[in-house]
């Protein structure tokens, strides 16, 4: 089954969107507490990964994707102080805690976070120097079309840096992992957050979700060139970088 038919409640009748929208406004306050706890702190070595990838092209005006709280806008801010930070989402739940955050960090005016679908960007062509989204584009309803909207607001020459979670293909981890994300992160998140589907949703979508070659293929077809990928702790989070031509 394709990433985009898996949704966060099985019975509802709605579009993907409002369905990742509900969820991620369910799960808002738990979320940063959960991210931490999933990934034993494993994610802020992720994201800094992440980052570093963007150091050696223009980066004075980043969009970050499926922002969230806020997190990796707010290391982008950080990492590169001469840079404008702009993160969409589709959860205002979210938003509002990012919002907060920034603000106690004193990054008012140089992170920008405000709702938006990702399919339909409120931004003209080539608007961007680089592009992010972390744990997000499995959440897309059409993955392709997601990318192929990344590629127009993006500048030529500008890039991509995605960050996802994934499936091990090792024999000796794949068990342990399917068993952890499968029962243990489910029971977690139903003590923790209010929401009981949420948590079995995530491994669901990150069973479904283009994977290393086929991920860096669908970049291509989208209009990227020059797709890669990097694999972290294991084969659990995956690095997809594409560069949109000149």
């Amino acid at each position: 089954m394709q990433v985009e038919q898996i949704n966060p409640y099985t019975s509802d009748t709605r579009q993907k969107t409002d369905q990742v929208r509900e969820m991620f406004d369910s799960i808002a306050p738990a979320y940063d507490f959960m991210n931490r706890a999933m990934t034993f702190g494993i994610d802020r070595l992720w994201r800094r990964r992440a980052v570093g990838l963007l150091a050696d092209v223009p980066h004075g005006d980043i969009l970050d994707i499926a922002t969230g709280t806020g997190d990796l806008a707010i290391l982008m801010a950080r990492s590169f102080p001469q840079s404008r930070v702009t993160g969409i989402d589709l959860s205002e739940g979210m938003v509002g805690i990012g919002r907060k955050k920034i603000n106690d960090c004193g990054l008012d005016g140089r992170v920008t976070l405000g709702i938006a679908d990702c399919l339909a960007m409120p931004y003209p062509d080539a608007s961007f120097d680089c592009i992010t989204c972390a744990y997000g584009v499995r959440n897309f309803q059409d993955l392709l079309a997601g990318y192929r909207e990344m590629l127009r607001v993006l500048r030529p020459g500008g890039r991509i840096v995605i960050l996802e979670l994934s499936t091990p293909s090792s024999a000796i981890v794949r068990p342990l992992y399917e068993f952890y994300t499968r029962a243990i992160i489910p029971f977690a998140g139903r003590m923790v957050s209010k929401d009981t589907r949420a948590y079995s949703y995530l491994p669901e979508s990150i069973a479904a979700v283009p994977q290393c070659g086929e991920m860096c293929g669908l970049m291509i077809e989208a209009g990227f060139a020059e797709a890669s990928f990097i694999s972290l702790t294991f084969g659990t989070c995956t690095i997809y970088i594409a560069d949109k031509p000149r």
